[in-house]
């Protein structure tokens, strides 16, 4: 886990006349909550903030949170929940959970393929069903991104949640052994373009030579 430092304005004012101001003034509204504190407003820096998603995603990101006017204590946080624009182009609000790190705590983290499957060296195609997987352990215990092995991977086969070991810190909560990866046989359109190939083929050499006559 890497704990991003992040500086937050506490504030005072809120709903959506003040956060509109806010965001004139190049700011995000955010909140910030735990179980043993009090939901706090805050502000923090577009541009500042940006510049982190654009670094690392917006999956299992923790903040060393820096609150100015507060307490001067640091306080360990993580993204619960990102709010953009209808277009995905503007910061609309920030949800940070305020964390402990003897605490478990439920994160997404990306998933990664990795090794060259040896259906895809057959003509199969590689599908990631599960592009995020929720992880339930210490912040200190987080992947960064649970890494799959498909060098063994045929065509038909599949990594099911179930076959995924991340070690006794990280658990991966589910109900049903549901499909993460898997490699299916190239597509119809990929076949009927073969074999629509192969007729012209057969029929430019089955023409009799004065076939145009």
């Amino acid at each position: 886990m890497e704990l991003i430092e992040l500086n937050a304005s506490i504030r005072e004012s809120h709903g959506k006349g003040a956060a509109r101001k806010l965001r004139r003034a190049k700011q995000i509204p955010a909140i910030v909550y735990g179980k043993k504190t009090e939901p706090t407003l805050l502000s923090i820096d577009t541009a500042a903030f940006d510049k982190v998603i654009r670094e690392h995603g917006v999956t299992g990101l923790f903040f060393n949170l820096k609150v100015d006017g507060g307490s001067g204590k640091e306080r360990i946080a993580m993204l619960k929940d990102l709010q953009m624009d209808t277009f995905g182009l503007n910061y609309m609000h920030l949800d940070l959970h305020e964390i402990e790190m003897d605490t478990k705590v439920n994160v997404m983290v990306p998933v990664e393929a990795i090794g060259e499957s040896a259906g895809v060296k057959e003509g199969g195609l590689l599908q990631v069903i599960r592009r995020e997987l929720e992880v339930l352990c210490k912040p200190a215990d987080t992947p960064e991104s649970v890494q799959i092995d498909i060098s063994d991977l045929g065509i038909g086969e599949a990594v099911h949640v179930e076959d995924i070991d991340l070690g006794d810190a990280v658990e991966i909560p589910h109900e049903v052994n549901f499909t993460v990866i898997t490699i299916v046989p190239p597509s119809v359109e990929e076949v009927e373009a073969d074999d629509e190939e192969e007729i012209e083929e057969y029929g430019e050499a089955a023409a009799p030579a004065d076939a145009e006559e």
